[in-house]
């Protein structure tokens, strides 16, 4: 029976029966949401009830059919009139009610029956008289707008089938919504299963539905696309699946974890076939109401479309921002950790348990495990039930026991991935540069074997060995930008000391007579700068740190001036020449200019040179110079005289100095005046001052201007230096003569300075030049003319090696099947992590062993590493021989006894995400499977190229993912053709145009790494 039609009954029910069953519905009808009420017109009603209370049929009273006209502005469109109200202009009548009238009178002919719905509101049921008027249209073509009306019980999918049926949308196509209000404003309308009240959807609001393009996007947010070409928007064709990434900065890790997942066919298959799209989770608290997964769909859809040479994943980078603070900004971080993070998200996002139930997990109380894992997967899946436990999850047994009632706990829980860790050396290897006490022998780098977790102490124990030098003689010091960084006690842990610092070792004088006090003195190297630092106020000088700092152990009597600097002149005799006779070393000694000088002394301060503030992240050693002719040469150098000769009036023979040169880069100093005489000695002086060239006694007696220059080892800011800092031939005459009394000049003057070098201090009591109140340091400030002349840099930044460098590390190589035997070995818990033992009621460290009961479609192996202990922290880079095929896991599962219906345990490699360099920085490329094609593809942010399977086992792979045999699908493409002619270019490039920044296959395993 139509809406519209004629009672078809022969007559209906008398009157008075009319009247008690309609007004028995009224009074026995209550709201219920969504059920359907009549609007029916005042007036016919009145009538209606008037006619059927005289009880005469043939009254004049009679309603005749139902009538509504008055309540429509217009008979056309029948739109209600505005603010109609109840009981005054219409009646609400319950469907079966207006269903009874209905069929009794009928109705006016095309007037639509006016069904209005219950609607839940926040605070009341309300029959919804005026429902939402919305307008309707395309994306593609917004002129197009048509008007439709829904209840605000409705669900949004309603209204995706109106639009689908207004504007013919081909069925299958992937459709999204949008609400668009009067401010222009759109907000996605997500949840296809919400109702129209729940989305605020008002009436006078827009509606547009846009459908997904042949390429993976969307017409409305079309991301960037990196593509070799403009021409190649739209004729670009690849194999699907082959897209690179481009790095957003620092992403490498984020592209490495999304490539591995990309090429797990269950996974993107699942996704391709927009299976999603009915499992999406809007109301679970843990989720991201399913903003991490349809985020995430975008990425594989358009790197499966085949029409992308590489998709900027940059909405995506936004959504796990957002959902995970720790990945906000473009910081380096963990593939590892990213990958945990999406698959949980994508887990809660698709979970279809809509209302996870509480459970409470018992124990396994001696019942036998195959019981007790089977009611721990059930529980499991009651509460956690989408595409990543199908394809992720297995399940291992956890068994703990208390070391003190052996009460056993047996639990069997579900894991997503396993974390294996990797056999450690209790050793390491360190390089350490042993500096003498022969002032003239070179500092030697070593390679030395030490404990992990050992103390500098055993440092000193293992270079003694080689050395011969007992360990009381030794002190261990980190040099850095040409000063002490640390100066490390015999007790502390080597844990402190990382393998990229420049650790120093010199060899301590020991007297006879341990009678009186040795002190340890720091030694630092400065050079004034020419010029004063007027601006500041002050009649200053400059001052800048070079070559290598020393320590000396010097008895406490020998520190004065003129004692330290005899010292000091022997023990840099190696690259320090002290004058001959020959020359002439004299300064003017007028009264009032010694008065100035001494003043100038008194309140000078230190300048820090722009080098030295500048430096502030690198350090300088021997291990990063260029060896040179067999000795490494200094990063610094300038063309002074070549070699050191013997003092003539020091005595080499006495051990009184300490240690040998180290080298570091620059830094900071001042200058002072002279403050002793260079020697008790008064040799005969040229006036001239200048050298013989043919002088026996000097050994590298070349004038300077003849002295080679060594432009591979001098850089750019020695030549700058040496610009600036002219110093005049030593065969030129000085430019000015005074005729008045000389003296000895000295090479270098001495400063107590603080432990960077640059803040002077005052000197020590009883005419010492240092202070004992803590450790001692002194710098020896150089006037940049006699640097040029005595100091040769060339020679003081030479080291030599040991043998023990020659010989070469072996690579750690383990296997595979070692990690997972130490994951599943027993372990006792750590004091940080106790266990709550029920028997004993108090926490306990106990044991406990992991074994393998069942394991998922596709396994994914974390390899551990990245080592954080209380002592060390380091990255493994052993080697990890894992097979691409036939990875058999039978001998591993706790569960030998498969029945016919369980799967095997086989696995076959499918992809591998790659972690090169250290702790603080790295970058990260993934190896992969192409499911189609079978095809092993390396991805490189947005480089792709073809791999052979010999150049996946690497030290440098971190994850593994291994699909099962049984569900692996045979590849329905021939593998593309990688022989040399044809993989000249990317594996996702065109041959129409080429991508500069590509590498070729056969070099896809030795891609210089970029640090991100």
């Amino acid at each position: 029976m139509t809406a519209n039609s004629r009672c078809s009954a022969a007559e209906p029910p008398g009157l008075e029966t009319q009247r008690r069953e309609i007004e028995s519905l009224l009074r026995q009808c209550e709201l219920r949401a969504g059920d359907s009420w009549y609007v029916v017109e005042r007036r016919w009603y009145e009538q209606w009830k008037g006619f059927v209370e005289t009880g005469d049929q043939n009254s004049s009273s009679f309603p005749g059919q139902i009538d509504n006209t008055e309540l429509f502005e217009d008979l056309d469109s029948y739109h209600l009139k505005e603010r109609l109200v109840e009981n005054e202009d219409f009646m609400l009548v319950p469907a079966e009610a207006w269903h009874k009238l209905l069929a009794w009178y009928g109705m006016v002919d095309g007037q639509p029956p006016l069904e209005r719905k219950v609607v839940d509101l926040p605070s009341t049921l309300k029959v919804e008289v005026y429902p939402v008027e919305i307008f309707l249209c395309l994306h593609s073509n917004m002129e197009n707008v048509i008007t439709s009306q829904f209840s605000r019980a409705d669900n949004i999918q309603s209204i995706q089938k109106a639009i689908c049926e207004a504007f013919s949308v081909p069925p299958g196509s992937e459709c999204r919504l949008w609400m668009k209000s009067s401010d222009s404003s759109c907000e996605r309308l997500r949840n296809i299963h919400m109702s129209v009240l729940d989305a605020c959807l008002s009436s006078g609001m827009t509606v547009i539905m846009e459908t997904r393009n042949a390429d993976g996007t969307w017409p409305s947010s079309r991301p960037q696309i990196m593509r070799n070409s403009v021409e190649e928007q739209d004729s670009y064709r690849g194999q699907p699946g082959v897209c690179g990434l481009t790095n957003l900065g620092n992403t490498c890790f984020m592209n490495s974890a999304l490539q591995c997942l990309s090429n797990t066919a269950p996974l993107t298959e699942y996704f391709l076939q927009s299976s999603y799209l009915e499992e999406l989770n809007f109301t679970n608290p843990l989720g991201m109401k399913g903003e991490i997964a349809e985020a995430y769909a975008d990425v594989i859809k358009q790197m499966w479309s085949g029409r992308h040479y590489s998709v900027v994943p940059r909405v995506f980078k936004t959504k796990v921002g957002h959902f995970a603070s720790q990945f906000l900004g473009y910081q380096q971080h963990d593939s590892q950790e990213l990958l945990s993070f999406l698959l949980d998200g994508l887990h809660e996002d698709l979970n279809r348990v809509k209302n996870k139930e509480y459970i409470e997990l018992r124990d396994a109380d001696g019942r036998p495990d195959q019981e007790v894992a089977e009611e721990a997967w059930r529980n499991h899946r009651r509460r956690n039930d989408s595409v990543i436990v199908d394809t992720f999850h297995g399940l291992f047994k956890s068994t703990l026991v208390c070391p003190e009632c052996h009460k056993v706990s047996v639990t069997f829980d579900p894991f997503c991935y396993l974390s294996v860790p990797l056999p450690v050396s209790k050793e390491r290897v360190m390089e350490v540069f042993f500096v003498s006490l022969d002032p003239y022998a070179k500092p030697a780098q070593h390679r030395v074997v030490v404990p992990k977790a050992g103390k500098v102490s055993d440092l000193c124990s293992a270079l003694s060995e080689m050395t011969g030098i007992p360990p009381t003689q030794m002190v261990v010091a980190d040099v850095f930008n040409h000063r002490f960084y640390k100066i490390y006690n015999t007790d502390e842990s080597l844990s402190c000391i990382l393998d990229r610092d420049d650790i120093f070792v010199y060899e301590l004088s020991v007297l006879e007579e341990q009678q009186e006090e040795q002190v340890l003195l720091a030694l630092y190297l400065r050079e004034r700068s020419h010029y004063r630092d007027y601006g500041s106020g002050s009649s200053s000088y400059g001052t800048t740190l070079f070559g290598h700092p020393l320590l000396l152990s010097v008895p406490r009597s020998s520190c004065s001036r003129e004692a330290l600097y005899n010292l000091f002149l022997q023990r840099l005799a190696r690259y320090v020449r002290p004058p001959d006779p020959s020359e002439e070393l004299e300064e003017e000694e007028e009264e009032e200019e010694e008065e100035e000088e001494e003043e100038l002394y008194k309140t000078q301060t230190n300048g820090v040179s722009d080098d030295e503030e500048q430096e502030v992240a690198e350090k300088a050693g021997p291990s990063q110079t260029e060896p040179c002719d067999g000795d490494a040469s200094a990063n610094r150098q300038s063309d002074g005289t070549a070699t050191a000769e013997p003092v003539p009036a020091v005595n080499h023979t006495q051990p009184s100095l300490d240690h040998g040169d180290s080298e570091t880069s620059n830094g900071s100093q001042n200058q002072t005046e002279p403050l002793c005489n260079a020697n008790a000695n008064t040799d005969d002086i040229d006036p001239c001052g200048t050298t013989d060239p043919t002088d026996p006694t000097d050994p590298g007696s070349e004038p300077p201007a003849e002295q080679p220059q060594q432009p591979c080892d001098t850089t750019e800011e020695d030549k700058q230096e040496e610009a600036c800092s002219p110093s005049p031939p030593a065969n030129e005459q000085p430019a000015k003569r005074r005729s008045c009394r000389k003296r000895r000049k000295s090479l270098f003057t001495i400063q107590a300075v603080n432990s960077n070098g640059t803040t002077e201090r005052g000197s020590g009591e009883g005419g010492s030049a240092v202070s004992f109140s803590s450790q001692p340091y002194v710098a020896i400030d150089w006037d940049p003319e006699m640097k040029k002349r005595f100091y040769n840099e060339n020679e003081a930044e030479k080291y030599v090696k040991h043998a023990s460098m020659e010989v070469p590390q072996q690579q750690t190589t383990v296997q595979l099947q070692e990690c997972i035997e130490l994951f599943t070995t027993v372990e006792t818990l750590e004091e940080e992590n106790p266990w709550y033992c029920p028997v004993c009621k108090k926490h306990q460290l106990a044991t406990k062993k992991l074994d393998l009961w069942s394991l998922p479609e596709v396994l994914i192996i974390h390899l551990k590493r990245f080592s954080y202990t209380k002592f060390t922290r380091e990255k493994l880079d052993s080697i990890v021989e894992f097979p691409l095929r036939e990875l058999d896991f039978s001998g591993c599962l706790l569960r030998k006894n498969l029945s016919n219906g369980e799967p095997p345990s086989r696995y076959d490699l499918i992809a591998v995400s790659n972690h090169y360099g250290g702790l603080r920085d790295g970058h990260y490329t993934s190896y992969a499977c192409n499911k189609d094609n079978g095809q092993w593809y390396y991805f490189d942010d947005s480089k792709v190229t073809y791999a052979r399977e010999d150049q996946i086992v690497t030290n440098a792979a971190y994850v593994l993912f291994y699909h099962r045999q049984d569900k692996i699908r045979k590849p329905t493409l021939p593998a593309p053709n990688t022989s040399p002619a044809s993989s000249t270019q990317p594996a996702n490039s065109t041959t129409s145009c080429k991508d500069d920044d590509s590498t070729e296959p056969g070099t896809a395993s030795y891609v210089t790494m970029e640090t991100d």
